[in-house]
C-alpha cells in the first residue's frame, strides 16, 4: 500500500508508555516500514528532531534519520549530524557525525559518533572547545569522552590542550563542569618559577559532599623552600549563622632556613570566623523579643609567613605587623543595649606578645536616648568596664561611666535650635600585677566630673533651578564645673597631661582628656542636584579656648568633598595646628572614572608633635589606576610608597586581553612584605613577582586574583 500525505501524525505506544510523534510532507508506508521526507519533524520526549528524510520500523521500534539533522533537547543543548538512529525500544540514540553545542555555556562538541541513553552521552574520538568552531584559539582533543545531560559533568580521556596547533598539556583524564553547581573535585592549579624558592604548585581539592558545608584542601610544593598544606571549612549551620575555618602549615627545608636566617622553619596558623544574627534565640529556645548578634574573628599564628605562604599572590600577602581577633555578643532591645567584646592583639614583629595589652574582655551596658516632657528632655546612660591584661607587668579594669542629660527647644519658627547638656563622666581603675620592668607605683583610682554644654544651631535650604543649597551654623560650648581624682589619677594627672609624656610607660592606662571652657564652631555647607545626589559638602569646624591663654586656639579642621563633574572628584580633610604653626594632618584624595579610566590617587601626612616619638611623622602615596581601552584590552597600575621612610610598599603593572572565550594577562608585581629573624626583630623582604593570567572560559571562572603561572624574581632582604 502506497500513500502520499500533506501532514502526517503517527503515535507509537512503546513499552514504557513512550510516544513518538512524526511530521512530514511526503509519506509512503508498507508493511511495518513508513518512509518519510520533505521536511521531517520528529518529537519524542524532550526530543525534537529535524531531517530530510527518515525511516521508521515499527517492529524493531528503530527510527532513522538522514541528511541535515538537527536535535534539540529541553532548549539545553543541540545536537547536529548528517545520520541518526533511535531506538525507542531500549531508549537508545546513535548521531554519526557528532556535533552538540551546550545553550548556556556555549562549550561546543563534535566527535566521529555519538550514543546517548537517557542522560549520559558517550561520544568517541572528538574534540571540545569554548571558542568560535571556525579558527578556534583552544581546543581539547580527546579518545573518548561521557556527558552526563543531568548534572552537565563531561569526563574526557587522553585529553590534549592545544592553544591554536600548539600542543600544551596532556592528562590521561579531565573532567569539569558546564554550570556553577558546588560538587566534589579538582580546582584550578597555580604554578610558578622561583629563584630562590623553585617550581611551586599548589592543587585545590573541592569537597562538597553535602549542601550545609564545603572543604578545600590546598597543598602546595615550593621545591627550593618547603611544602605545606592549607585547608579551608566553610559551613551553614541555620539560616541566620555560617562560618569558617581556616588551618595551614608550612615546613622551611634546612637549607632555606638557614640561608634566610628566619626565626622559625615552619610556619603555621589557623583562623576562625562565625557570624550568628539571632544566636539567643537559636541555643535557648525562648523567643526573645530582642535582637542578638554573635561575631567570631580568631587568628593565631606564629609569624607573618603562614599569611604569606598560604598563596603565591603578593597582593594577598600582609604588610601589617598586627594581628586582632574578635569575640563581640549582643542583645538589642530598642531600649537597652547589653554587650561583651573579647579583643586580643598580636605583634607579629615580636618574639612574644608576654607584655602586649588585651581587652579580655569589655562589658558594656547602653540605655538608649529616651525623652520626657514632650521630647525637650532627653537622657541616656552608657556603662563600660574594660578588664586590659597582659602576661607580665601591671593590668587594670577600667570602669567608664556617661550620663548626658538634655533640655532642648527650638525657637523663631525652628530657625533656632537650642540645647543644654549636663555631662557627668567617672571613670575608676583597678590595678594588678606586679611591674617588672619598671619602678613606677600604681594605686587604684578613680575620677570624676561634670560639665556643662550648650549648643545652638541652625540650618537654611534654597533651591535654584539646576541645585539646591543647604547651609548649617552650630556653635557648642563646654563649660567645666568641677573635677575630682584620688589615687593613679591623682598621681599621673599634671605628668600625663603633657603631650610629650603621652608616650611613656607611666601613662600607658592614663586615657583622660580635660575638659576645659571652651567653644566648638562648625560650618557646613552642601550642594545637591536635581536627583537629590550630593555636588559638594564642606565642613569647617574651629575650636575656641576660653581656660588657656597660650593653648586659645584648638586645630582647625577643614573637609571638602567636591563632584566636579559626574567622573571627577576630589576630598580634601586637613588639621592645622596654632601653637605649631603647622598642619597635624593633611590627607587629600583625587578620583577619576572616565573615557575607560579609573584612577585613584591620595596623599597622606601626620604630625603627632611628639619630640621623643620616633614615628612621629606619617607620609604615604598610594595610586591606582586601571584603564580599559576597549572591550577586549585593560591595564592597570599600583604604586604605594612611603615618603617618611623613603620606602617602596608595593607597586605592580600590568594588562589583560579579554574574549568570550579565553582571557590571557600579564603582570610584573613587587610588595615590601615583613618576616621575623633570628635576632627577634622585625626584617623585610622585597618580593618581585611576574603572574600569567591564563583562563579558558567557560572552564575556569575568571576572578580578581586568578593569576596561573607565577614567575617569582630574586628578592632583597633590608633590616
Amino acid at each position: 500500500m502506497r500513500k502520499y500525505l500533506l501532514f502526517l501524525l503517527l503515535f507509537a505506544s512503546l513499552y514504557a508508555g513512550d510516544k513518538v510523534e512524526i511530521y512530514a510532507s511526503k509519506l509512503t508506508s508498507h508493511n511495518d516500514i513508513i518512509n518519510a521526507a520533505g521536511g521531517v519533524s520528529v518529537i519524542y520526549k524532550d526530543y525534537v528532531i529535524t531531517a530530510n528524510r527518515a525511516h521508521y520500523d515499527k517492529k524493531t521500534g528503530e527510527l532513522e534519520l538522514f541528511d541535515n539533522i538537527r536535535a534539540n533537547s529541553a532548549g539545553k543543548y543541540k545536537i547536529l549530524g548528517k545520520y541518526a538512529k533511535l531506538n525507542l525500544a531500549k531508549k537508545e540514540k546513535l548521531f554519526r557525525p557528532f556535533y552538540m553545542i551546550d545553550n548556556k555555556s556555549d562549550v561546543w562538541m563534535s566527535g566521529a559518533e555519538g550514543k546517548a541513553d537517557d542522560t549520559e552521552i558517550d561520544i568517541d574520538s572528538g574534540v571540545v572547545s569554548g571558542c568560535n568552531p571556525i579558527d578556534p584559539l583552544w581546543t581539547m582533543e580527546f579518545s573518548s569522552s561521557d556527558y552526563d545531560t543531568e548534572s552537565m559533568w563531561i569526563n574526557l580521556y587522553n585529553m590534549r590542550l592545544y592553544i591554536y596547533d600548539i600542543p600544551v598539556l596532556y592528562t590521561p583524564y579531565f573532567g569539569y563542569s558546564l554550570d556553577t553547581t558546588r560538587r566534589t573535585g579538582l580546582l584550578k592549579p597555580s604554578v610558578g618559577l622561583s629563584t630562590d624558592e623553585g617550581f611551586y604548585y599548589q592543587q585545590p581539592i573541592y569537597i562538597a559532599e553535602q549542601n550545609w558545608w564545603d572543604l578545600e584542601l590546598l597543598p602546595q610544593i615550593r621545591t627550593s623552600r618547603g611544602s605545606g598544606l592549607y585547608t579551608k571549612f566553610r559551613f551553614v549551620d541555620s539560616k541566620v549563622s555560617s562560618g569558617e575555618i581556616k588551618m595551614g602549615y608550612f615546613k622551611e627545608n634546612e637549607n632555606y632556613f638557614l640561608n634566610n636566617n628566619l626565626q622559625n622553619d615552619s610556619h603555621y596558623g589557623f583562623n576562625i570566623k562565625y557570624d550568628n544574627r539571632d544566636f539567643l534565640n537559636l541555643w535557648s529556645g525562648y523567643d526573645f523579643s530582642g535582637q542578638s548578634g554573635l561575631y567570631v574573628d580568631i587568628n593565631h599564628m606564629n609569624d607573618v609567613d603562614y599569611i604569606n605562604l598560604a598563596s603565591n599572590d603578593t597582593e594577598n600577602q600582609t604588610i601589617s605587623k598586627q594581628v586582632l581577633s574578635r569575640i563581640n555578643m549582643f542583645y538589642n532591645t530598642g531600649d537597652q543595649y547589653i554587650a561583651t567584646y573579647f579583643k586580643y592583639y598580636q605583634d607579629l614583629s615580636l618574639e612574644n606578645n608576654d607584655n602586649t595589652l588585651q581587652k579580655l574582655p569589655t562589658l558594656q551596658y547602653h540605655y538608649y536616648l529616651d525623652t520626657l516632657l514632650k521630647d525637650h528632655l532627653l537622657y541616656s546612660l552608657d556603662v563600660k568596664s574594660n578588664n586590659i591584661q597582659r602576661q607580665i607587668n601591671k593590668k587594670v579594669v577600667q570602669t567608664d561611666i556617661n550620663l548626658p542629660v538634655t533640655l532642648q527647644t527650638s525657637l523663631f519658627d525652628e530657625f533656632l535650635n537650642i540645647s543644654y547638656t549636663a555631662n557627668l563622666y567617672m571613670q575608676h581603675s583597678a590595678f594588678r600585677g606586679n611591674d617588672i620592668n619598671s619602678t613606677t607605683e600604681y594605686r587604684d583610682g578613680y575620677y570624676a566630673r561634670n560639665y556643662h554644654t550648650f549648643k545652638a544651631g541652625t540650618q537654611l535650604t534654597k533651591a535654584y533651578e539646576s541645585v539646591s543649597h543647604v547651609i548649617g551654623f552650630d556653635i557648642v560650648y563646654n563649660k567645666s564645673a568641677w573635677n575630682q581624682e584620688m589615687g593613679f589619677y591623682a598621681d599621673e594627672q599634671e605628668y600625663c597631661s603633657d603631650i610629650n609624656n603621652k608616650a611613656s610607660p607611666e601613662c600607658e592606662f592614663y586615657n583622660i582628656t580635660d575638659i576645659d571652657n571652651a567653644a566648638q564652631l562648625q560650618f557646613t555647607q552642601y550642594l545637591y542636584d536635581k536627583k537629590a545626589q550630593q555636588i559638594f559638602y564642606h565642613r569647617l569646624t574651629q575650636r575656641v579656648s576660653y581656660s588657656s591663654e597660650t593653648n586659645r586656639y584648638g586645630e582647625l579642621e577643614n573637609e571638602l568633598d567636591y563632584k566636579i563633574t559626574s567622573w571627577l572628584s576630589f576630598y580634601n580633610n586637613m588639621f592645622y595646628n596654632y601653637d605649631q604653626n603647622a598642619f597635624s594632618k593633611l590627607f587629600n584624595k583625587v578620583s577619576l572614572h572616565n573615557y575607560g579610566v579609573d584612577l585613584q590617587l591620595s596623599h597622606l601626612y601626620k604630625d603627632n608633635f611628639i619630640a621623643n616619638d620616633t614615628q612621629r611623622y606619617t607620609s604615604y602615596l598610594t595610586s591606582s589606576v586601571e584603564y580599559n581601552y576597549d572591550r577586549h584590552y585593560s591595564f592597570s597600575a599600583l604604586y604605594n610608597y612611603d615618603i617618611e621612610l623613603q620606602e617602596k610598599k608595593s607597586m605592580s603593572i600590568g594588562f589583560m586581553y579579554k574574549k568570550r572565550c579565553w582571557d590571557f594577562g600579564i603582570k610584573y608585581s613587587e610588595n615590601n612584605r615583613p618576616v621575623l629573624t633570628t635576632n627577634g626583630g622585625a626584617s623585610s623582604i622585597y618580593d618581585k613577582y611576574i603572574y600569567v593570567t591564563i583562563v579558558l572560559k567557560p572552564l575556569m571562572q575568571p576572578s580578581k586574583n586568578s593569576s596561573f603561572i607565577t614567575y617569582k624574581l630574586p628578592n632583597k632582604q633590608t633590616n
